[in-house]
């Protein structure tokens, strides 16, 4: 799991340079298509966190005129509000060389020569 509050990903948008993104794989499209299924596996474990820790305040009334706010399940949702988003969390780990990536097309052409 990411460490969300350790994190140096801008929380709001940045320019990055082309040349540092594509510079691991010499192929930008390569390189976005990485960080765009990270991203996906970032987004994925946050909400799962999220519902587990919500889940955690969870009241089940049969009354829909009762209206019960938690301040705590408020404070755990501001926090997850002002996290850096999930593309910018993947952006920094590419960065950082903190994914783990394999070509798996280059692997299979090696193996038919």
């Amino acid at each position: 799991m990411i460490d969300l509050k350790n994190s140096n990903a801008p929380i709001s948008t940045s320019t990055i340079d082309k040349n540092l993104v594509d510079a691991p794989t010499d192929n930008i499209y390569e390189a976005i298509s990485i960080i765009s299924k990270r991203a996906t596996q970032i987004n994925t474990d946050i909400k799962k966190e999220l519902i587990e820790k919500l889940d955690e305040f969870a009241t089940f009334n049969d009354s829909l005129e009762e209206v019960f706010e938690n301040k705590e399940q408020i404070e755990v949702s501001k926090f997850y509000e002002k996290l850096p988003k999930p593309h910018a969390l993947a952006v920094e780990e590419w960065l950082t060389e903190k994914i783990y990536y394999r070509n798996t097309k280059e692997e299979e052409d090696k193996e038919n020569i």
